[in-house]
């Protein structure tokens, strides 16, 4: 007797469906014949200058030791965290990658009974750690693309447990400025935690840019979560962490899995915090590739979404699948976006120069061979 396995599932995990990362270009050159060499990879958000040599150097030094168990603690990595941001030790989480901080707020806070609010065009793993744990997924109608934070915070019920809130939002590359997040902070119940996720926040420099750190002593019901994958340029070792009072860190650290971070990612992240010229590196090459992309974008008469993360959600049309595999066929990968309800749009990741060009030749040939283009 055959037996469906898909009904054992917990109902939330039964309606889920995988996430979908960015296509890998060992993955296209296997499909369609294409020189690895040549394919240029603009899909997910990672940083185009490679990594930092200081954090090469410290994985490598690493790697003498990996017949032993990681720092459990990641106490160096803490310890140069609670430096650089201003807090202790004590009120920072380590994850594998940020992704699995925001499962273990999920985890921590909200169940079957919950509610958990989040923007529409936010990002994808918002719902998924909601449904996976049975809570019930509040979806707020964005405004301008973006969060409409006034409608998120009529949103909370006394069902809330949860609030995300991306900033800059990934995949649209909407932000919003200091004021207007402490006004929203503002009207959330303290018995809320409102999990303000800062993944890009290295890319913005201005005035009145969002600080989530710097309101934590505000508001003992914020977490703030941030990444090394994307300006620090470790993506590959999956590092991320949130900040938070020590009463919810400690919470959090009770459901956290041991040794979550490895030893090389631990010692890389640890590095690279020293490496600021990277840093200022990472900033000036995307603050100028984003120029680069949009100029093109007007040039060609294209609507895009203004962006301050590293990417760019730009409008294709109706055949936005059709341009994105006719650039495939070119060996340019982007990210299509109809899985976030965003089916006329393909968001691009910053690249190099050069990259950034390659891929602005393409993406007219592709209009083309879509029947979009002149």
């Amino acid at each position: 007797m055959a037996i469906d396995y898909q009904s054992l599932a917990v109902k939330g995990v039964q309606a889920l469906s995988p996430y979908q990362p960015g296509k890998p270009i060992s993955e296209l050159a296997r499909q369609l014949g294409l020189d690895p060499a040549a394919i240029i990879k603009l899909a997910s958000n990672e940083n185009p200058l490679g990594p930092s040599k200081i954090a090469i150097v410290a994985a490598e030094t690493a790697l003498s030791e990996l017949c032993l168990y990681p720092d459990g603690n990641g106490f160096e990595l803490k310890q140069k965290l609670s430096k650089r941001l201003g807090v202790g030790a004590g009120q920072i989480t380590l994850g594998n990658g940020s992704n699995d901080v925001l499962e273990v707020i999920a985890r921590c806070f909200a169940d079957a009974s919950s509610e958990v609010v989040f923007s529409q065009y936010a990002f994808a793993v918002y719902p998924i750690v909601t449904q996976a744990i049975g809570a019930t997924a509040v979806s707020v109608t964005a405004k301008d693309w973006g969060h409409d934070l006034d409608a998120m915070a009529a949103a909370v019920t006394e069902r809330t447990r949860l609030v995300f809130v991306a900033n800059p939002n990934n995949p649209t590359g909407t932000v919003h400025d200091s004021d207007a997040i402490e006004a929203f902070l503002d009207k959330i119940p303290q018995n809320v935690l409102v999990v303000l996720d800062e993944a890009y926040c290295e890319y913005m420099t201005g005035e009145k840019d969002p600080d989530g750190v710097a309101l934590l002593s505000r508001f003992p019901n914020l977490i703030v979560c941030r990444t090394f994958s994307k300006a620090w340029g470790l993506a590959a070792l999956r590092v991320g962490y949130s900040i938070s009072s020590p009463a919810i860190a400690d919470i959090l650290n009770r459901v956290r899995q041991p040794f979550n971070v490895n030893s090389l990612a631990l010692a890389a992240a640890t590095a690279v915090l020293d490496d600021e010229d990277y840093l200022q590196r990472s900033r000036e090459a995307n603050t100028a590739g984003l120029k680069q992309l949009q100029k093109a974008f007007d040039e060609m008469g294209l609507r895009y979404i203004p962006s301050s993360g590293n990417f760019v959600a730009v409008e294709v049309g109706p055949h936005a699948m059709g341009v994105y595999q006719a650039l495939l066929a070119q060996g340019v990968i982007v990210r299509p976006v109809a899985g976030y309800g965003m089916p006329n749009h393909l968001r691009v990741s910053v690249g190099l120069p050069l990259e950034n060009e390659q891929f602005i030749d393409a993406l007219a040939k592709a209009l083309v061979a879509a029947g979009q283009g002149a």
